[in-house]
């Protein structure tokens, strides 16, 4: 049986909703674009460009901007750029790995040493001669799992000519505060911070993207889910996926554009990205640690959860390796840690 789809009468174009979807310009983001170019613009030179640090709070434009650049570097300069999110390369080999993949040559996935990814990677810049800028996404997940590949990231031009820039992106901007010295020396990173949209910078952001996502839509359905978005943190995927689930709903009640009213229908269906994001992301230990929070109603002594932990799995983490997991959720604001007054016993505060 053949099932036909008629063309929407809601969504122009309903990837543009999408958090992935690259617009071809970023409202309120001109001067950050520049910045960050203007750092990586020697490269193009066949001179060493600038680090860079990339902080600011969640879904404000930071992962956007550096693919953004680096798409016109790509089409233009000739100069290879690699992004990638640390939560799914967070260990050296996995890292250097991925840029000697995206060169074209092969890596054997098990088995190989880490000295042995770095020759093969030197191998590919020779061949290239390339200058070459990597993002690290998240950089956090690097930083706390294996900060050895920004050592060997560095110290490749001791064997290539080739320019090697590097960009961190990172909510926190303190995260490179605990980094090995002879590393924090060596990255001279120049930082750009971004703020958070203001309400109208928001409604301008998410204008557009209805022009090029919806054939009509009512006066209003802008402005709520701008604000809707502010109230949860001003992400801007709050406000797509506002935009993004109002369309379905209206295209379900077979309306002939989205209104007010479809918004006010999602917005409680619709709460802050990042933690959600992490949520998924996290191990199976750190996820148990959760629950156990979530279901305790009073505060609980770090011995407490661990004690709990222990009477619900077969075979328990040491208490050390336990501690790493819950410094882990503090570190990426899942939960708060605090001290007692009177001693030094830690306690759990649930976020």
């Amino acid at each position: 049986m053949v099932t036909f789809i008629s063309q929407s009468k809601i969504f122009k174009n309903e990837e543009v909703f999408s958090p992935e979807h690259l617009p071809e310009m970023l409202p309120h983001r001109e001067n950050q674009i520049k910045q960050l170019a203007d750092n990586l613009l020697p490269a193009s030179k066949g001179r060493k460009p600038q680090n860079t640090f990339i902080f600011g709070s969640p879904g404000i434009g930071k992962t956007a901007v550096a693919k953004f650049v680096f798409r016109e570097f790509e089409e233009y300069s000739g100069i290879k750029t690699i992004y990638m999110n640390c939560w799914d390369f967070n260990t050296s080999l996995a890292v250097l790995s991925k840029i000697v993949s995206d060169f074209g040559m092969f890596v054997q996935r098990r088995g190989w040493a880490r000295d042995e990814v770095i020759l093969r990677l030197i191998e590919a810049l020779e061949k290239s001669k390339k200058a070459l800028i990597v993002c690290l996404d998240e950089v956090d997940q690097l930083i706390y799992k294996d900060q050895k590949v920004l050592y060997d990231l560095l110290r490749l031009n001791q064997y290539v000519k080739n320019p090697i820039g590097l960009i961190f992106i990172s909510n926190n901007p303190h995260i490179f505060a605990n980094l090995e010295p002879r590393i924090m020396s060596s990255l001279s990173l120049e930082e750009i911070e971004f703020e958070p949209y203001t309400l109208q910078e928001m409604r301008d952001i998410l204008q557009e993207r209805v022009e090029y996502g919806f054939y009509s839509v009512e006066e209003g359905v802008v402005a709520l889910a701008s604000a809707h978005a502010i109230n949860k943190g001003g992400d801007v995927r709050v406000g797509l996926e506002c935009l993004l689930k109002a369309g379905r709903l209206a295209e379900k009640e077979t309306s002939d554009k989205v209104k007010v009213l479809h918004v006010k229908k999602v917005l409680k269906t619709v709460d802050e990205v990042k933690p959600r994001i992490l949520k998924e992301k996290i191990t199976d230990v750190e996820k148990l640690i959760l629950d156990i929070l979530n279901n305790e109603k009073k505060t609980l002594t770090f011995d407490e959860i661990y004690d709990i932990y222990s009477k619900n799995v077969e075979s328990p983490l040491t208490k050390r390796m336990f501690r790493e997991y819950v410094n882990h959720l503090e570190s990426i604001n899942l939960i708060k840690i605090g001290k007692r007054k009177f001693n030094r016993s830690r306690f759990i505060l649930k976020v």
